[in-house]
């Protein structure tokens, strides 16, 4: 078990920094935008994304577990790919057209009249996007990690650079010299507009270097192979989608449910989003671990001990989950200025969102018992159930409470999420979590947030050291407690 262990931490750790120090590459963009735009320009950029997020669910429907499950299900690896990989390619490509064709009609509809080229580059964004997961995901599963950092940070690092290209240097460069030959790509009417361009071009790039593993696929798809995979996948699909309701929906609602102007609207918004990247390294740490988890859980399902090592790892997942939730919160006085002053009156929901995010990241291993026993659709309804409180909390708080409405929807609908799972999965496939240690860590983490409202009125250089003090010994509890175990453990199996 230990050795099966060290495979996903060190899975997780090349999953993790590429992920990690890509995202914080991106997340170090955040000052930027929110000095350099107004909070209500950041808002624009904030609700395009929240579309992102549902479409790509839509153009991946679930296929890339789908092609987990069934390259192990003995029909053969190169078959799966290639039919994962040419389903994908046929939806994207009617996707790209059919978002060209109509443009206009859907800027007309979500109030952007004006920009129907952004409708166009954001379906270019996700057709290539949307294409690449099944490349990624089979070097995943051949356990490529290295391979899959690279490309992943490659794009990421192009598109960090041209953001600072475009936003940075182009208007200083037009300041002093207007005529200098690198203007030739800029112009000061497209603003925000080279945010989506950056994307567009390190997302194109980022296709091109998968090209090689896109050419091993071979020129067919299995019909029969592809039923079988939809029919596993689709749940997937609805859970999936469920599942962007809440985490995005809150972007999109804020614009429509909030009272007020249209400048004071999407200023809103701006800072909402602008908060919610306070809670990145929550985020970071749930996707890094998702990326090793998933193929990990599966690979590990026929290990005898394989559900004690379940237990095992939600336990680690909490600690560290719970030390990143003290971080952020204890330096928030130094965590605030990665985005611009006036996005600070936002911050009391940076607590709740990255409790929030735990519990997400909870459900995430939780759900590893419908997903071994093909009972996908469970996620589907978990997720389901949790889009319909998201719906209905946004809907009553934001008139009343604004966005503070948004954060504490989120909160209430992975909770609920998480317990519901975790008494379902009791009955279809039990795992000993450690629930008293658990809750013992809650209670402590949580004993700790409270002295660090307690400190709020010191000296922030004796808040900072108080704060540190306290984490440090969080840490230091876990790490001793951890250890105590394992050795009394070995003992008794000698």
């Amino acid at each position: 078990m230990a050795n099966t262990v060290k495979k996903l931490a060190g899975q997780t750790a090349i999953y993790g920094l590429s992920s990690m120090f890509g995202r914080l590459l991106n997340y170090f963009l955040v000052p930027l935008y929110t000095n350099v735009f107004l909070p209500q320009e950041y808002g624009i950029v904030t609700e395009f994304y929240a579309y992102v997020t549902f479409l790509i669910i839509v153009l991946t429907y679930g296929m890339e577990t789908g092609f987990f499950r069934f390259s192990q299900a003995g029909h053969g690896f190169k078959t799966t790919y290639s039919t994962a990989l040419g389903s994908l390619f046929i939806t994207s490509a009617v996707f790209l057209l059919l978002v060209n064709l109509f443009a206009q009609p859907i800027a007309n509809t979500i109030n952007y009249t004006l920009h129907p080229e952004w409708v166009r580059w954001f379906a270019l964004i996700l057709a290539f996007d949307a294409f690449s997961a099944i490349p990624f995901a089979k070097l995943r599963m051949q356990n490529k990690a290295k391979r899959f950092a690279v490309i992943k940070l490659a794009g990421i690092v192009l598109n960090v650079a041209l953001n600072l290209f475009f936003i940075l240097i182009c208007p200083k460069i037009a300041e002093i010299n207007p005529d200098s030959p690198l203007l030739i790509f800029y112009s000061w009417n497209i603003g925000i507009g080279y945010i989506f361009i950056s994307n567009l071009i390190s997302s194109s790039f980022t296709f091109l270097l998968l090209l090689p593993d896109i050419f091993e696929a071979e020129l067919k798809i299995s019909k029969a192979l592809w039923r079988k995979m939809m029919w596993y996948s689709l749940p997937l699909l609805i859970g999936g989608l469920a599942g962007m309701v809440n985490e995005t929906i809150d972007r999109i609602l804020l614009k429509y449910l909030l009272p007020g102007s249209d400048s004071f609207v999407m200023a809103e918004v701006g800072i909402y989003g602008a908060n919610y990247k306070l809670a990145i390294l929550m985020t970071l740490f749930i996707q890094m671990f998702r990326y090793a988890a998933e193929p990990f859980f599966f690979s590990s399902a026929k290990d005898k001990n394989s559900n004690k090592l379940f237990a095992n790892v939600m336990t680690w997942f909490i600690i560290f989950g719970l030390l990143i939730l003290l971080g952020i919160t204890g330096y928030i006085d130094i965590v605030k200025f990665f985005i611009g002053v006036k996005y600070h009156s936002g911050l009391d929901i940076v607590p709740i969102l990255l409790l929030a995010n735990l519990f997400l990241g909870i459900y995430f291993n939780l759900s590893v018992w419908y997903k071994l026993n093909d009972k996908t659709r469970f996620g589907a309804y978990f997720a389901i159930i949790g889009a319909v409180i998201t719906i209905v909390l946004n809907i009553v708080l934001i008139p009343v409470i604004g966005y503070m409405g948004s954060a504490i929807a989120t909160l209430v609908c992975y909770f609920t999420m998480m317990l519901i799972s975790y008494f379902i999965g009791k009955k279809h496939h039990p795992i000993p979590y450690q629930l008293r240690k658990i809750a013992m860590y809650f209670i402590f983490a949580g004993g700790i947030f409270v002295v660090f409202q307690l400190t709020d009125n010191l000296n922030q250089s004796l808040e900072l050291l108080a704060n540190t003090v306290l984490i440090a010994a969080f840490a230091g509890t876990a790490i001793w407690k951890e250890r105590l175990l394992l050795q009394i453990r070995k003992k008794n199996m000698q």
